[in-house]
């Protein structure tokens, strides 16, 4: 895969967002554009973590049946989970069936519940000042960075599992926190509100 990829349709994009159709979209509309809202936001941490150990393809195909599984992801919903939707959701093949990021997912429901500001405020506490210039090549992509740490450790702290530094980040890239479009892509880069 190159840095940035011409696709079908003339349009330069950055080389993993043209390997499929489901990534093509993805990239052009959702990936990167700000993200706002508590439960928006708690699918996205949900999501990522599930990811885990995944490929992202694997999760974003699955995404309507984990809407479904957990209750279009409103977090007063999941936070009141119990053992039975456990069960349920482990005997739910539409989903990744893991029993700790399943109870990771409840868990962190009810930590968001108790977030003061709401999880929204919380997350783009994070998000670092934009870069002069989005960066030039996968090279210059991190994998995890300063804020992203220090948000993983934030949410710890608050009870939050399967957030380390690396999901963080990739949280933050997918959400608009940052802009990890790379230079001449076509996706105009989005304001943040």
């Amino acid at each position: 895969m190159t840095d940035l990829v011409i696709g079908a349709d003339g349009l330069p994009r950055c080389g993993w967002g043209t390997s499929t159709p489901d990534y093509v979209a993805y990239h052009d509309t959702e990936w990167g554009r700000p993200l706002r809202g508590d439960d928006a936001l708690y699918e996205r941490v949900t999501l990522e973590a599930f990811q885990s150990g995944l490929s992202w393809l694997t999760i974003l195909r699955k995404r309507p049946a984990f809407r479904l599984a957990f209750d279009e992801f409103r977090i007063g919903t999941v936070a009141g989970y119990g053992d039975a939707d456990v069960a349920r959701l482990l005997a739910d093949a539409g989903i990744v069936r893991n029993r700790a990021k399943i109870e990771a997912a409840i868990a962190n429901a009810r930590a968001a519940l108790e977030l003061p500001g709401g999880l929204s405020a919380l997350l783009w506490s994070f998000a670092p000042p934009p870069r002069p210039a989005r960066p030039g090549s996968f090279a210059e992509v991190p994998a995890l960075t300063a804020e992203s740490t220090a948000l993983a450790k934030a949410l710890k702290k608050r009870g939050f599992r399967f957030v380390g530094p690396t999901t963080a980040y990739a949280l933050m890239q997918a959400t608009g926190m940052v802009d990890d479009h790379l230079a001449g892509c076509h996706v105009v880069a989005a304001e943040v509100a």
